[in-house]
């Protein structure tokens, strides 16, 4: 275990006078323990760590986590809940924290059947943690980050009349991958013409047409860390209404980063992100969550919008993407992802605002 994160969890267990802490999440998984795979879980205690599978994955568990023991749950007629109450039993915990949001109620009731401790829910405690990142998280986020924008130049030459929505997406994970990506690509947004509109539009067999505006929001993983970034493109010449609500887009962005550093809170980012379209037809088609943090998991703390009380802080990575939605016309977003500093932030998509006409 990474000695920083054990201090921390063990510290944070102590202070609230909890034995054990029982982690379902994936990511969280891995930030504590380093394991990089699926269907394992751990039972961290003052005394000694666990990690939780099935016999599928027990020797990567054992190679990539030499400081855990390796408990098998996969066994006739027995269920996760039973490891962890023999663990608890044999360490004899009085208390077990866990994540309620990555436990479902089957799962809660198992538990209160086979643990002899009582459940604590301890909400967000890790999520909160993996909030800052520290120096190899900040570059294997800015390794994401260089080779989705690479990805991004590759796939503009593919971007034609007759080519269809599926097929882009489908060149966009590709060249993701031999630019560098790990191959575990998360579900990607292409879409053209009045689709772009919806905000988390799936790929279809629609073929792009003169005049098509193609939004792409999309992302890959490197060393387990993700990028997000969105850019809309248009397939030949923008008319003029295109024009006018990407400019407004691209104020919409630039102006709301321009306020994002340590101590800036959700509230002004997300109004300085409205100022441009404050008094215009456009108002009431943009999206008030206008960025999210973004580490391990694409959707993470903090949350940007008029309704978050999220402050920024030094170390956070986040994405800043309001956007403009019209149903039946199309919309346009911009999306960059962001390094938080004491004095400002630093942008790790280095591809251009400019409007791009292909």
């Amino acid at each position: 275990m990474n000695n920083e994160r054990e201090e921390f969890l063990l510290g944070w267990m102590e202070s609230q006078q909890i034995d054990g802490f029982f982690i379902a999440g994936k990511e969280n998984v891995r930030y504590i323990s380093g394991y990089t795979s699926a269907d394992a879980y751990l039972l961290v205690t003052k005394e000694k760590q666990y990690i939780i599978t099935d016999p599928r994955y027990t020797e990567q568990a054992a190679a990539e986590c030499p400081d855990y023991e390796v408990i098998v749950w996969r066994k006739p007629g027995k269920t996760v809940g039973d490891a962890v109450g023999a663990l608890a039993e044999r360490h004899a915990l009085k208390t077990i924290a866990f994540e309620p949001e990555r436990m479902n109620y089957t799962w809660h009731q198992d538990f209160l059947r086979a643990v002899k401790a009582e459940l604590v829910p301890a909400p967000g405690v890790i999520e909160g943690r993996r909030a800052v990142k520290n120096a190899r998280e900040i570059a294997c986020l800015r390794a994401a980050c260089d080779i989705s924008c690479r990805a991004f130049e590759r796939l503009l030459s593919d971007i034609r009349v007759g080519v269809t929505e599926k097929e882009l997406a489908a060149r966009l994970s590709l060249y993701m991958v031999l630019e560098g990506a790990d191959t575990q690509p998360y579900g990607n947004i292409l879409i053209s013409g009045p689709r772009t509109s919806l905000l988390h539009g799936i790929p279809s067999d629609r073929a792009l047409r003169y005049g098509d505006p193609v939004l792409m929001d999309f992302g890959c993983q490197y060393d387990g860390y993700l990028s997000d970034m969105t850019r809309t493109v248009f397939v030949g010449r923008a008319d003029e209404r295109q024009r006018e609500v990407y400019a407004l887009e691209r104020r919409m962005v630039e102006e709301s980063a321009a306020l994002m550093k340590a101590g800036a809170s959700s509230k002004a980012v997300y109004e300085a992100s409205t100022a441009a379209i404050q008094g215009t037809e456009y108002f009431d088609y943009h999206y008030s969550g206008i960025g999210h943090g973004i580490g391990m998991f694409v959707h993470e703390v903090p949350f940007l919008g008029p309704n978050s009380s999220a402050v920024l802080e030094a170390g956070n990575v986040v994405t800043i993407e309001p956007g403009i939605y019209i149903p039946g016309w199309g919309g346009v977003r911009i999306e960059d992802q962001l390094l938080i500093t004491p004095d400002g932030n630093e942008n790790l998509i280095h591809t251009t605002h400019d409007l791009i006409e292909l």
